[in-house]
């Protein structure tokens, strides 16, 4: 990370007083209605929200839970921009500040535009590979619009102000401080002996690669972010996943040392950190990963379809556990499906879709959702759902497909085209096909023999949707 060219502007000191904006913040009283908490007849604040949902593993402080209860508080999760889309790992800290906010705290989004330029070694046996500037910049934008996105539009759907939603990036107060500043100002606080025993920096240097200085002050610049975001937005809870418990206490730590004085004159703020499980399966493996890669959670990296069926997928095993995690429903409504799945005349996967649904409308919207039902139903077995060409493109990657040119498809006969693609064998048993009413063009069945294709069958221009037969589908695509 470049830290050149600053000098802390006004450096921090220890003992330096807090301004009133900062007092006024952390002490002012409650103005926020828990409603949106409260709705929730089984809770009656965010800590026993989140412990009943299985998304609490530590939290710093008892006192959390009583503070969050009389107060309105302001809570940063943090997400470093290692690629330009977020993954279904990360989901649950987007999660956990929806629900903070759902029971009326304020939740901060922050992009790891300086950190990123680090590398967090936790959770990692090896150090991360280096992004250019401009890899990590457009990465930081792609983050920062994903994140607006989903919490802003949450917001609106559940009557909230999309203006309680902050998404801030650590590099517009890193970029202002040198080196030795931040030497003097802020390393000067930090115990190298607490440092060493964080269990991310111990599993490395045990490792055979080490763990290089950058790498090593990766905490310290994590902590400091709490710091400055205690200091200047009045944030006293850091959230995180639970391989940030080491980075998250050396917040709390800094805020300690930097924000209060050894005389007692001044205590410094009660600040605190709370992390949540990783997402796993019953068999251990990370939830959010497949054999062709991370599940993004940007429709550009991975379409609302695809993402819908993965969660389709999830097993009788591990859905009602991710159901409790993963979506806003009531533990009732949970407890409810939970039992109906030992009932008689269960239709299997029902909860399972349940899933899908409200994770993929969280994640995408209601349009996202849309689209995915629509192509989930344009592919299966003998479906006559309309097509157009949107749909077709969330399910080109998971339907056969073959790529010819417009001349080679319009004026051809379906019968022929059949055969060029591999559809039907011959001609003759294709339109024995279209005779039993066996083969639809664009999910419309076909009646007639000897049928050519036409410039309006082709969707959008550039693409048509073959069936012969219930299971047998094939995507032509126009070059």
């Amino acid at each position: 990370m470049n830290l050149s060219g600053l000098g802390l502007r006004n450096g921090i000191s220890r003992g330096q007083s807090i301004d009133n904006k900062y007092s006024i913040t952390l002490r002012g009283a409650r103005n926020i209605q828990l409603s949106a908490c409260e709705k929730h007849a089984d809770v009656d604040n965010i800590v026993h929200v989140l412990r009943q949902r299985g998304l609490i593993q530590e939290v710093t402080s008892d006192e959390l839970e009583k503070v969050s209860a009389s107060e309105s508080m302001s809570v940063y999760c943090g997400f470093d921009p290692t690629a330009d889309s977020l993954h279904l790992g990360n989901l649950l800290g987007i999660i956990v500040l929806s629900w903070f906010q759902r029971c009326g705290h304020k939740p901060v989004a922050l992009l790891g535009g300086a950190t990123g330029r680090v590398g967090d070694p936790s959770g990692r046996s090896t150090e991360r590979p280096v992004l250019t500037e401009n890899e990590i910049e457009g990465n930081v934008q792609a983050i920062g619009r994903l994140l607006k996105d989903i919490l802003q539009r949450n917001s609106a759907l559940h009557g909230q102000s999309e203006d309680t939603v902050k998404v801030v990036n650590n590099l517009d107060w890193f970029k202002g401080i040198s080196f030795l500043s931040f030497l003097r100002d802020v390393g000067k606080y930090a115990r190298v002996g607490t440092m060493l025993a964080k269990d991310s920096v111990k599993t490395r240097l045990e490792s055979e690669q080490g763990i290089s200085f950058t790498e090593f002050t990766y905490q310290l610049l994590q902590g400091y972010d709490f710091v400055h975001l205690c200091k200047e937005e009045g944030v006293r809870v850091q959230v995180g996943g639970s391989d940030q418990w080491g980075n998250i206490t050396a917040g709390t730590d800094l805020i300690r040392r930097l924000l209060g004085k050894d005389d007692g004159s001044q205590e410094p703020p009660s600040c605190f950190g709370l992390t949540f499980p990783l997402l796993v399966d019953s068999e251990g493996r990370k939830f959010g990963k497949s054999v062709g890669g991370a599940i993004w959670l940007s429709a550009e990296r991975l379409s609302p379809y695809k993402f819908y069926q993965y969660l389709f997928a999830v097993t009788d095993a591990d859905v009602i556990k991710f159901l409790r995690m993963l979506t806003f429903l009531s533990l009732d409504e949970i407890a409810g499906m939970e039992a109906s799945m030992s009932q008689p005349g269960y239709v299997p996967n029902t909860v399972q879709r349940k899933l899908a649904e409200e994770v993929t409308r969280f994640v995408h919207g209601e349009e996202g959702l849309k689209q995915a039902l629509q192509a989930t139903e344009a592919l299966k077995p003998g479906s006559n759902t309309k097509l157009d060409a949107q749909t077709l493109e969330a399910v080109a990657a998971d339907a056969p497909s073959a790529s010819l040119s417009k001349e080679q498809v319009v004026g051809l006969p379906l019968v022929d085209l059949m055969v060029t693609v591999g559809l039907q064998s011959s001609k003759g048993q294709g339109r024995k096909l279209i005779k039993g009413g066996g083969v639809y063009l664009n999910n419309q069945k076909v009646s007639e023999e000897f049928l050519a294709v036409k410039e309006e069958d082709l969707i959008d221009g550039k693409m048509l949707l073959i069936a012969a037969g219930k299971k047998n589908k094939m995507l032509v695509k126009l070059n």
